[in-house]
């Protein structure tokens, strides 16, 4: 509402208007991803919405559903968070360049960068290194800007050139240059020690009891290192602790970090990518401690695929990224909000205009 005025609905002659232009530049950036991607000799697939599991991390929560089979009976399904599963069973099965525009789902999420359903692109390079997944996160943000000709990325009183070389920052010397900690020195053997942490960020964010090693990097993170990222241009923050690997692999010169990065632009993180774990066994550890630490916050857990671990150990040396299309196509627009870029935002809500 705008005051005591309701806003019309999306789909009203008048609100559609002024959001067309928005509309209209998400059509330039996809035709140009998709121009760039043919370049670069990937194949662009459609994988399934349905998965037996969701993505196994902590803090991400996928709608439920069932389906009914032939015989009557049912089974339980999940709206991906992620076109991550699918993607890697086609990098085991033997294609080598891949991208999807790919429409996921997540619960819990909704404000100015957050939709319930929303477009991910993601796309994956086998026997390639990360750095290669980077520098083509660094060309397709640029390649948005073309395409719809604006010269800088603007969002909430902070700008970015999209075209100036991005600044590479190790999540260490962030967290050394923004909050004054040692993140290092509180991870041994691939594990973070809480008390370390607590310890070293004392005074800085507030530690409740229950608060993990993980809960306590996240918080350092959000207050004191996120806001200067992507100041006046791209920000490549990179080498994240093994502790929050995901599905990334450990580097093999530093078992304290992973190959793990995410870009951000304007302080909005648009990507994080891989360097991809093929170590089945691995990848079953951590999400089963994942889902054990879910089920103990939330009172739930979603099940392993199981043909996506064995899918993990054929898969080839690769590496891959996600990527926030609606994020990037806010910031290439010009757009004040998420929802001001997608053909159809949410029904029935009351998010004032701007």
């Amino acid at each position: 509402m705008v005051g005591d005025k309701p806003i019309s609905p999306f789909w009203s002659p008048g609100r559609h208007l002024d959001r067309r232009p928005f509309l209209q530049a998400r059509g330039a950036v996809t035709g140009s991803l998709r121009g760039f991607f043919a370049e670069q000799g990937f194949l662009e697939v459609e994988t399934s919405v349905l998965q037996v599991s969701p993505g196994n991390e902590t803090h991400l929560h996928a709608p439920r559903t069932e389906i009914m089979r032939p015989d009557g009976s049912r089974a339980s399904r999940y709206l991906r968070t992620s076109p991550e599963f699918a993607c890697k069973k086609l990098l085991a099965a033997g294609e080598e360049r891949i991208f999807e525009f790919a429409r996921v789902f997540r619960d819990r999420e909704r404000g100015d960068l957050h939709l319930p359903e929303f477009t991910m692109l993601e796309w994956y390079r086998a026997r390639a290194p990360y750095d290669a997944i980077m520098a083509d996160t660094v060309v397709v943000i640029a390649r948005a800007a073309q395409a719809t000709g604006i010269g800088t990325f603007s969002f909430r009183s902070r700008t970015a050139d999209p075209f100036a070389e991005p600044e590479l920052l190790t999540v260490a010397g962030a967290f050394e240059r923004f909050a004054g900690i040692d993140l290092l020195s509180t991870i041994s053997g691939g594990e973070g020690n809480r008390a370390a942490l607590a310890q070293a960020a004392g005074g800085k964010v507030r530690v409740a009891e229950d608060d993990t090693w993980s809960d306590i990097f996240s918080k350092i993170l959000v207050e004191h290192v996120e806001p200067h990222l992507g100041q006046g241009r791209l920000t490549i923050l990179f080498e994240y602790p093994s502790p929050e690997a995901a599905l990334a692999r450990v580097k093999p010169d530093d078992p304290r970090v992973a190959e793990r990065f995410e870009v951000y632009a304007c302080g909005v993180e648009l990507a994080n990518g891989f360097g991809e774990l093929t170590d089945a066994e691995e990848q079953r550890k951590r999400f089963t401690e994942s889902m054990v630490e879910k089920q103990r916050r939330y009172g739930e857990a979603y099940p392993l695929d199981e043909d996506f671990l064995a899918a993990v150990a054929e898969m080839p040396e690769a590496s891959g990224v996600a990527l926030g299309f609606d994020r990037l196509v806010m910031l290439a627009s010009g757009a004040a909000r998420i929802d001001q870029v997608v053909w159809t935002p949410p029904a029935n809500e009351t998010l004032s205009e701007t």
